[in-house]
């Protein structure tokens, strides 16, 4: 027994190194390298392409030259200066890098989302640099965000489409979650499109956030939006999100680690 044990475990062993020298002369056949080669030249046209599309977003960044009474950061899109005040103390009164993603996503792609007279809806907005952007590329601009950041979205906003647009962008209350029914009835809320950038974070209202996608979008709403990934709380809400929604990713940006994805109600047709 002993004996057959010893030849069991020799013969074992024997058949674990023939099968590594199987392993090593797949891989140093010259196809395989080939191909290992042409997905390491892949990832680095893909990496170069990265660089030079955030390259060019960052760009349409500047700031000014003459110190002002107000601070403002500028941004160059859809042939205007745009001129934003910030506040330092609230996240979302801050410019983060996902709205000039989706800034620079819709200012080139006009023809495939084409945004004149469609009736678009901002939540999160912030700032308001993407609601500027959106209004000036034509749309209807509905521009959400918490009461407490309505002054300074108002203002940006005032600031920057005034007598520019073709339509008078609107600021409106959204708390996510709350009195959806009565700020924002099925009946007359109507919109081709929402626009969300950087709405997902370490929050704890995202079932709330779900909530508010779901209420706002028709059968044939699109939502656009832009996601910075920093931890796993992110990828659930993707997961959650794909439960009531289908989701394309359209364009990655591993550089920031952003994602801009569409997405539309499921159980209708697509866009």
């Amino acid at each position: 027994m002993i004996l057959f044990n010893l030849l069991e475990t020799q013969l074992t062993h024997i058949y674990s190194f023939q099968e590594m020298i199987k392993k090593a002369s797949i891989y140093s056949h010259p196809l395989v390298h080939r191909l290992m080669d042409l997905k390491a030249q892949k990832e680095n046209r893909e990496a170069d392409d990265d660089r030079k599309v955030v390259a060019e977003i960052m760009r349409r960044c500047f700031v000014p030259t003459l110190v002002t009474a107000i601070s403002w950061e500028g941004f160059h899109f859809v042939g205007h200066e745009i001129r934003i005040t910030e506040a330092m103390d609230c996240y979302g009164a801050i410019v983060w890098p996902s709205a000039l993603v989706l800034c620079y996503f819709l200012e080139t792609n006009v023809k495939q989302y084409n945004l004149v007279d469609k009736n678009v809806i901002e939540i999160g907005a912030g700032t308001g640099l993407v609601s500027i952007v959106a209004s000036l590329l034509g749309a209807h601009v509905t521009a959400t965000d918490l009461p407490e950041l309505l002054g300074n979205l108002q203002y940006n906003i005032s600031q920057n489409t005034k007598m520019k647009c073709k339509h008078l962008p609107q600021v409106k209350e959204l708390s996510w979650g709350v009195a959806l029914d009565k700020n924002f009835p099925k009946a007359s809320s109507n919109f081709d499109y929402i626009l969300a950038a950087d709405v997902v974070y370490a929050h704890p209202f995202l079932e709330e956030l779900l909530i508010t996608f779901d209420h706002l979008c028709k059968e044939t709403t699109v939502i656009l939006w832009v996601m910075k990934f920093r931890l796993e709380k992110e990828n659930k809400f993707v997961d959650r999100f794909k439960e009531l929604f289908n989701l394309e990713e359209i364009s990655s940006f591993p550089s920031l680690n952003i994602k801009l994805y569409k997405a539309m109600k499921k159980n209708w047709r697509s866009a």
